[in-house]
């Protein structure tokens, strides 16, 4: 009876250990969305300084 118990228990034991696909996951590359500007959106900090800048001499 205890040889009965003791292979019922490897039995089980056996079929758990081995319950997992063994093919490794795939796990996706992560999404990177990036914003582009357009090639004159810096221009205009510039542009507004200089007229400042000009209406200041212009002023003087």
């Amino acid at each position: 009876m205890k040889k009965l118990v003791l292979a019922a228990a490897l039995t089980a034991a056996a079929s758990t250990a081995s319950a997992g696909n063994l093919a490794e996951p795939v796990v996706e590359a992560p999404v990177i969305v990036e914003e582009t500007q357009g090639s004159s959106s810096g221009i205009w900090l510039p542009l507004i300084l200089l007229v400042l800048v000009g209406a200041a001499v212009a002023a003087s």
